[in-house]
């Protein structure tokens, strides 16, 4: 079980009403992000660039040490074997992931 799915499940348990950040401690680029996906699925990216949108965050890291305090929870998947996970996952479902409607 991943990382989000642990985090959520320990979660369940009564806490009151809290907000808990679970991610992981990596912060990289969309270009990174890009790259990686590319290599593992095999095919190139079409990039379509465009002006930002003022709600974009420049930058993003989850803060984790509510859920570390609260839940006894910490990241152990690195990025690079999440993704893998992913990949690995849309692959043997994609016969019904790809009718999700994503927009």
């Amino acid at each position: 079980m991943d990382d989000i799915a642990r985090g959520t499940i320990a979660a369940l348990k009564p806490l009151g009403y809290e907000i808990i950040n679970l991610g992981g401690h990596e912060v990289i680029s969309m270009n990174t992000l890009i790259a990686m996906l590319e290599e593992l699925i095999g095919k190139k990216a079409i990039i379509e660039r465009h002006p930002p949108n003022q709600a974009d965050m420049l930058t993003n890291q989850a803060d984790v040490t509510k859920a570390r305090n609260l839940l006894g929870w910490e990241p152990q998947v690195d990025l690079v074997e999440g993704i893998k996970h992913l990949v690995d996952w849309y692959r043997k479902e994609r016969d019904w992931a790809k009718e999700v409607v994503t927009s």
